[in-house]
């Protein structure tokens, strides 16, 4: 998984896993889904991504078991 926010788009892209897509659908207004040729999510979009998201430039991870 590989998480990267440009900041001179305002644009936060969480890529679930690396493959081709072929098929976007913005399911809310300014949230972008990405999908395989399968259909499976392979990546999420979140448009003006400062006025949606707490911390667009920052990141906690956690595994839980």
């Amino acid at each position: 998984m590989k998480v990267t926010y440009d900041g001179k788009v305002d644009v936060l892209r969480i890529i679930f896993r690396h493959a081709p897509i072929e098929e976007s659908d913005e399911d809310k207004p300014g949230v972008i889904l990405d999908y395989d040729a399968e259909g499976n999510v392979v990546g999420l979009e979140v448009l003006n991504a400062s006025r949606r998201v707490e911390n667009p430039r920052g990141m906690e991870y956690a595994v839980t078991a």
